[in-house]
């Protein structure tokens, strides 16, 4: 499945039942650690780091 439908599809999902920001909270609480990123490069960036470690 192509990242960009899915990430349509919730943004659709979420304007019509007026969600904001549900998707984080399930993130959160998911109990995973998650690395978040603005950008492709951002993600690049740290995705080197998070391996480097």
């Amino acid at each position: 499945m192509k990242c960009d439908v899915i990430a349509s599809g919730i943004v659709n999902a979420a304007k019509q039942v007026a969600l904001k920001f549900l998707w984080w909270s399930v993130l959160k609480e998911s109990g995973m650690t998650l690395i978040t990123a603005e950008d492709l490069d951002d993600a690049a960036k740290k995705a080197v780091k998070a391996v480097s470690k």
